[in-house]
């Protein structure tokens, strides 16, 4: 019998040390020049984000019904996904899409490796 929390442990493990070693491409935020530019108006505030654009991460399983999805429904590490399945989540690292992505890609290949489940899959977005 699996350990499923054991698991989510493992593959928690992973993330961090994905998501950690994730080098972000920074970004710098400002108004635009003018209503239609893509340029950046230096002479008003400007911000430098190091972390990267903002944005979330998940971990999708399916089918939804399956042992794994069921389990992690009863750890309360995922809920039912829009469309089928069961999504976990990423809560870690702040805003960072790209460290989020990071940390899913690695939870899924881990996930998949312990589990032997191949429909495992990692979604993101950009907020």
């Amino acid at each position: 019998m699996m350990n499923y929390s054991q698991i989510h442990d493992e593959c928690h493990a992973a993330g961090m040390t994905a998501g950690i070693k994730c080098r972000p491409t920074p970004m710098m935020v400002g108004e635009a020049k003018s209503i239609f530019s893509n340029e950046i108006d230096y002479t008003k505030q400007t911000y430098l984000l190091d972390e990267g654009a903002c944005g979330f991460a998940w971990v999708t399983i399916y089918p939804g019904n399956c042992k794994l999805a069921n389990a992690y429904k009863k750890l309360g590490l995922a809920r039912p996904a829009y469309g089928g399945g069961v999504q976990h989540w990423i809560t870690e690292f702040g805003q960072s899409a790209a460290r989020k992505e990071a940390y899913a890609h690695a939870y899924a290949a881990k996930l998949r490796e312990l589990t032997g489940v191949e429909r495992i899959y990692m979604g993101s977005r950009l907020d």
